[in-house]
C-alpha cells in the first residue's frame, strides 16, 4: 500500500485495481508472501494457521449505499469472534476477494461450525496451492 493509505474514518478493504496498492504490492498479494509477517503472530500463539480472516481495528465496509458500516455489525460479526483468527480460511479460498464482509462472514460461520482437523489441513493445503500459483489476487476460482 501507499503511505497513508488508510487515513480517514476507518480501514477499507483493498478493492480490484485499487490506486492504494503498488505493483509490489500486487505481487506480494498474489502470492500471499505478504503475510509472512503474520507468522510471528501464530508462534506467539496470538492466530492460528486457519481460520476465520483477523480484521484491523477500526476496519469498516461501505453498505449498498455508500455508508459506512462498522464489522461488528454485519450479521455473522460475533460467531467468527468466538474462534482465533487464522491466517487462511474457508472464506480466502472460496469467495471472490471483492465479497462483501456479510458474505464472507456466512463463510466464516461454516468454518466455526465445521471446525475438525481434517477441514485444517485441506485448506491449509489448498493455500499453500493457491499462493504457488500465485491466485490470492484472482477475482474468478482460485483453486
Amino acid at each position: 500500500m501507499t503511505p497513508n493509505s488508510n487515513e480517514g474514518p476507518g480501514v477499507r478493504q483493498a478493492a480490484e485495481h485499487d490506486p492504494r496498492v503498488t505493483p509490489m504490492g500486487r505481487w506480494l498479494r498474489a502470492t500471499a508472501l505478504d503475510e509472512l509477517p503474520q507468522l510471528l503472530n501464530i508462534l506467539r500463539g496470538d492466530m492460528s494457521f486457519v481460520g476465520p480472516r483477523a480484521l484491523a481495528p477500526r476496519e469498516i465496509e461501505v453498505n449498498g449505499h455508500g455508508a459506512s458500516v462498522g464489522l461488528d455489525e454485519i450479521p455473522g460479526y460475533e460467531v467468527r469472534q468466538r474462534v482465533r483468527p487464522g491466517l487462511t480460511g474457508i472464506a480466502q479460498i472460496y469467495a471472490r476477494r471483492d465479497l462483501p464482509r456479510r458474505h464472507k462472514f456466512r463463510y466464516d460461520r461454516l468454518y466455526v461450525n465445521q471446525t475438525r482437523f481434517g477441514l485444517d489441513l485441506r485448506l491449509f493445503a489448498l493455500s499453500l496451492v493457491v499462493s504457488l500459483r500465485g491466485k490470492w489476487e484472482s477475482r474468478g476460482r482460485k483453486v
